[in-house]
């Protein structure tokens, strides 16, 4: 049974009435898989989602001496959320409104077998592994900072935080489920900077009503997230959920004002690269009229290529061009 949510009516700036509804993501109610699922919510194409997320360790880690078995899972995700209308061969859009640190303190932290540059199972050395430690980052929202602390010195340090979501995706094609840890054509954990305020995420829709799962809250994240974590918070988010008829694609994309960006996820981390720029020469074909080859070529001279991270099953790479480079985008 879906629970009962409340919804308002607000205006936008069109003067169009849309509906914001709430949900509230707790312990209890978190899944830990990209899958098809009974939804926890319905939405109409354009509706808006208020809700919260918890961090990576399910909000069980706490204060200095709490360790990485207090964790309830790994990146437990809200949702699924069904949007009304969504179908194989559309697309959702996820136009992200509003993201907010739901804490004081972040978490960083690495473990035996996760890391770049650490033993992992996908690249086993005869060392031993390097130790579990877990540092806590204050969050001054006043100053939008948070403060890293050295565990072997009294060096700290101030990081500018810029939420986004780490795990944000819809449910996989072909029945398949994945773990909250994995990014693929589905989305995932991507870890990208990307799916943070004022952008769009879209998503190829593999079932009906898309089935879109969030998590894996992020206040700052180095580039590769090369120590497994960034720092991990809860959430308060509100994205407007939209349904794209017709459109087809086979891997998420990110767009904003200024620029238009793809994903690739794969290892090794040439091939997540090269997907990503096969997605993005396809879209500018497709949407801005220039052919293939000029595309490639336009691209081997203004594009940009954003390591995301290098630790997940999958790497994540985002390629993008700015839209000041590119011909006026055809009418639908």
């Amino acid at each position: 049974m879906i629970p009962r949510l409340i919804a308002v009516l607000v205006l936008l700036g069109s003067g169009v009435a849309q509906s914001v509804v709430h949900y509230t993501t707790t312990t209890a109610n978190v899944k830990y898989l990209f899958a098809t699922a009974e939804p926890v919510l319905r939405l109409k194409s354009g509706d808006i989602l208020d809700t919260n997320t918890l961090d990576c360790f399910g909000n069980g880690l706490k204060k200095p001496g709490d360790t990485l078995s207090m964790a309830t899972g790994d990146n437990p995700l809200a949702g699924p959320f069904y949007v009304e209308g969504a179908e194989p061969g559309d697309t959702l859009a996820v136009k992200i409104l509003d993201l907010q640190v739901d804490g004081d303190t972040g978490i960083g932290a690495f473990a035996p077998g996760f890391g770049a540059i650490n033993e992992t199972n996908y690249t086993p050395m005869l060392h031993a592994p390097l130790p579990e430690r877990v540092w806590f980052y204050p969050i001054d929202h006043a100053e939008n900072t948070a403060t890293f602390k050295a565990l072997d010195s009294d060096f700290s340090v101030k990081i500018p935080v810029h939420p986004f979501f780490g795990c944000i995706g819809v449910a996989p094609a072909s029945g398949e489920a994945r773990s909250s840890v994995v990014p693929a054509e589905f989305g995932g954990n991507m870890d990208s900077p990307e799916a943070s305020v004022g952008n769009t995420v879209y998503f190829p829709v593999n079932v009906k009503g898309g089935l879109l799962y969030i998590g894996d809250g992020h206040a700052a994240m180095g580039d590769g997230e090369v120590a497994g974590t960034a720092i991990e918070v809860p959430l308060k988010a509100r994205v407007q959920l939209s349904v794209i008829k017709g459109r087809t694609i086979g891997w998420p994309q990110f767009e904003n004002d200024d620029a238009i960006m793809t994903v690739g996820a794969y290892r090794p981390v040439d091939d997540a690269v090269r997907i990503a720029f096969t997605e993005l020469v396809h879209w500018i074909h497709k949407d801005y009229g220039l052919s293939e080859l000029d595309a490639y070529e336009l691209l081997s001279k203004v594009a940009r290529i954003h390591l995301n991270e290098m630790v997940d099953p999958n790497y994540v790479v985002v390629a993008s061009i700015e839209k000041k480079y590119l011909p006026a985008k055809r009418k639908p």
